[in-house]
């Protein structure tokens, strides 16, 4: 059997955050106080689901989505102000997708998903004079 491809939805709750996936009609859930602590949880759930196939995960074969307020949440260096100017998105309404008071359409979640790309882009770019 091939190893099974993995996307874990993972969500912000009240404390914590919890991620969950269904892979071949199997349903797996956990939870974590942070992303370090949710990551291996997921991967040992994920292990420990597949552990009668004799298969084994590293993190870097599982893929994560995130809804916004989770995002801004784990991601705290990313200016909301900043981001809403470059991608011509007024601030309030920015602020309202993260807090979760309104849910962006796809159509504006792919909006700052771009955004958010191009800086990781950038980022990726850059280089230190030494």
């Amino acid at each position: 059997m091939k190893k099974p491809k993995f996307n874990f939805v993972i969500t912000k709750e009240d404390k914590g955050y919890s991620a969950s996936a269904t892979i071949n009609d199997i349903f797996i859930a956990t939870q974590g106080d942070n992303f370090e602590e949710l990551k291996t949880s997921v991967l040992e759930a994920v292990n420990l689901a597949f552990d009668d196939k004799d298969m084994v995960f590293i993190i870097d074969e599982i893929r994560f989505s995130l809804d916004l307020q989770s995002f801004f949440e784990f991601y705290r260096v990313i200016n909301a102000k900043a981001l809403s100017e470059r991608i011509g998105m007024n601030q309030s309404l920015l602020a309202q997708y993260i807090t979760g008071k309104k849910k962006p359409s796809p159509t504006q979640t792919a909006r700052i998903l771009k955004g958010v790309q191009q800086i990781g882009r950038e980022l990726a770019e850059i280089r230190f004079l030494v």
